[in-house]
Order: C-alpha cells, then structure tokens, then sequence
C-alpha cells in the first residue's frame, strides 16, 4: 500500500479507491485481449486462410505501402 499511497501523494491517482479502479479496468482489459486474440488464433487453426485467399495479398500489401507519404 506505500506504493499506492506515493502514487497518490504524486498525483497519479487522486485515492486509492481510483487506483484500484484502473488497476482492475486494466487487468480485465489485458485478460480480454489474450482471450481474444486466442480465440482469433484458434478459428485460425480450425479453417486456415486458403491459398485462393491469400492469392495477391503481396501486391496489394506493395500498393499500400506505396501510398504512404514516407
């Protein structure tokens, strides 16, 4: 709790009661991320992309890029 008691003595946080708050968004933020991006992978694994799907992804990625103002 020192920790959390500096952060609020920083201006961080105003109490501890937000930094549990933000703390807790964030833990439910990254857990939904991972459990997203698993479940992408998984539908992946069942119904990979066929070669039909994937045929002239490689131009249209070089006409994007080409676009770019770099």
């Amino acid at each position: 709790m020192t920790e959390v008691d500096r952060l609020v003595a920083q201006g961080v946080v105003a109490n501890r009661s937000e930094a549990v708050r933000l703390s807790l968004e964030r833990l439910v933020d990254q857990h939904r991320r991972r459990r997203v991006g698993a479940e992408i992978a998984d539908a992946y694994r069942r119904r990979p992309q066929t070669a039909e799907e994937l045929a002239g992804l490689d131009a249209s990625t070089r006409a994007l890029v080409a676009e770019e103002p770099w």
